[in-house]
């Protein structure tokens, strides 16, 4: 059979690792008495909360404007509300028409990305990196530089200078880090954001899990400075907070001429991002703050009986661990997707080895597991380190 022509920098992409791990599981038969735990990807798998689900019951049933198209950019009310809280959390000064309301937060980088490099232009990631900017950037013929972390899983703004080129455009952050789990420091934050001033680049601060981070206060000063958007683009998502997977509702911050592009954009892919999901959030952000804080309380403990446990399992090593993550070293001396698949097979435990988030050269992947414990409760984490402890050698 003859195939029509692929695009070749899509066509060598690596697969959706969380799609890839799932298939792991075909023909598998997990018994009632010992069910998978499956800790391979960061969502929350219960419903938001009920007076959510009510209000969002509501909107479909008696407001029109629902289920119509609304402005690319997204809901004033729900933009003007995230400028205002953000504002307060940062101690800075953002405007409703410095946010736009995108579907989801891996569609807030795409559209960002696409107003700042082009083929054969180059970006810095962090490794380990979040694997779907990683696929962005390839499926878009840019080149991602690798930025080798230390063992605290950091980045270093020294390091980084010494990567920039001519071709250079963006350095990306995620913080608290999806895979590593570590909260980057303000004043490291601020290390990046002066290199990126000082080098004409963008800096991309990906702060998806920031409703988890465990330091109280802002994370940085970022937004304190009153020329921010010149060189910082602040992502965040609705998903986690809100439970709102599902409705794909994420966000950028950033100044009104990089949106302007953003929305051309946005308009050509979804036209206008999700109106349930848009009006859930603002619902949320409207009356979930003492709900928000109960979450953050509960994947905190769960962060803390994780690095408890793991502490426990000999010849295992803990890098990092935050928000939903923990991310560690593995003594099994088989590389890490197989020593995945046999989890799977023998202890019944789903979780994604380190060379998903790994440059393929970088041989440290092959001894590293990322472990999403936020939908695993205190019982299930103690038979997560019952199970990975019978597993090991």
């Amino acid at each position: 059979m003859t195939l029509f022509p692929l695009n070749p920098a899509l066509a060598a992409t690596f697969p959706p690792p969380v799609m890839e791990a799932r298939r792991w599981l075909d023909g598998m038969v997990f018994p009632p008495e010992r069910p998978l735990i499956n800790v391979s990807q960061a969502a929350p798998v219960d419903p938001p909360p009920e007076p959510l689900r009510q209000a969002i019951a509501e909107a479909a049933l008696t407001n029109p404007a629902a289920h119509l198209y609304g402005p690319v950019l997204g809901l004033d009310d729900l933009r003007l509300e995230l400028a205002h809280q953000w504002s307060e959390a940062y101690g800075g000064t953002i405007h409703r028409r410095q946010v736009a309301i995108t579907q989801g937060c891996n569609q807030a980088f795409c559209a960002v990305m696409a107003t700042l490099a082009g083929p054969g232009d180059e970006v810095l990631l962090p490794t380990p990196w979040y694997f779907n900017h990683k696929m962005w950037l390839d499926m878009s013929s840019v080149n991602a530089v690798p930025l080798a972390t230390g063992a605290d899983l950091l980045p270093d703004p020294e390091h980084a200078a010494a990567l920039i080129t001519p071709r250079t455009r963006a350095i990306v952050l995620v913080t608290p880090n999806n895979p590593g789990g570590v909260e980057y420091p303000a004043s490291l934050v601020r290390a990046f954001y002066e290199l990126a001033q000082a080098r004409g680049l963008a800096l991309i601060l990906d702060e998806t899990y920031r409703d988890f981070d465990a330091r109280s206060g802002a994370p940085h000063d970022l937004f304190a400075d009153p020329d921010w958007d010149d060189r910082l683009i602040h992502l965040y998502s609705f998903s986690k907070a809100y439970r709102l997977t599902g409705h794909r509702v994420g966000a950028i911050v950033a100044s009104e001429s990089r949106l302007a592009e953003v929305e051309k954009f946005l308009d050509t892919v979804a036209i206008c991002p999700n109106q349930l999901g848009q009006i859930a959030a603002l619902w949320g952000m409207r009356n979930l703050r003492q709900w928000v804080a109960g979450e953050r309380a509960e994947i905190l403990a769960r962060r803390k009986a994780m690095t408890e446990g793991l502490a426990t399992l000999p010849g295992w090593r803990t890098l990092g661990c935050g928000a939903y993550f923990a991310y560690v070293e593995h003594p099994s001396p088989l590389p890490s997707p197989d020593f995945a698949r046999r989890l799977v097979k023998e202890a019944g435990v789903l979780l994604l080895p380190g060379t998903m988030f790994m440059p393929a050269e970088d041989l440290a992947g092959q001894r590293q597991l990322r472990i999403a414990f936020a939908n695993v409760d205190a019982a299930g984490i103690a038979q997560l380190m019952e199970r990975l402890a019978q597993a090991t050698p």
